[in-house]
């Protein structure tokens, strides 16, 4: 639904931080299916492990927030797009699986609750049809 070109457009993040390639779905102020294709040119990889790669944990968490800030700002009005959203809190974040070069995350989020400029999700990471990641991300869109 969303190419990497449509979501530069709602977030300010660009190489190597922008952690989102595509969105599979968004329904406005609802849900959001976002992917991130995980390849073995990420910096991260050079250091975490070597000879045993693994995605941070705290990167899969961004990633997730992310596609979070992207139903968010998709969800406003087109005046309010170009601001900025912040990652302001994380509950309940539990890691179950690595996620290893060649992975596909598919980030699943819920809107919990929005009231005028502060949103909390629910999310879930997948890889193939395992639950890699999970937590409740709070974000506030600045003014």
């Amino acid at each position: 639904m969303l190419d990497i070109k449509e979501i530069q457009k709602y977030l300010p993040h660009r190489y190597p931080f922008l952690l989102v390639d595509r969105i599979l779905e968004i329904e406005e102020g609802k849900r959001v299916v976002g992917i991130k294709n995980v390849t073995m040119n990420e910096d991260y990889f050079i250091g975490h492990f070597p000879g045993h790669p693994i995605m941070p944990g705290v990167l899969i968490i961004e990633a997730m927030a992310q596609t979070a800030a992207l139903l968010a700002l998709y969800s406003v009005h087109e005046g309010e797009r170009s601001s900025i959203i912040y990652f302001t809190g994380i509950d309940k974040a539990k890691f179950r699986r690595p996620v290893v070069p060649g992975d596909q995350i598919r980030f699943e989020l819920d809107v919990l609750k929005q009231r005028r400029n502060l949103w909390r999700f629910s999310g879930n990471a997948f890889v193939e049809k395992n639950l890699v990641a999970e937590a409740e991300i709070q974000a506030m869109i600045g003014v």
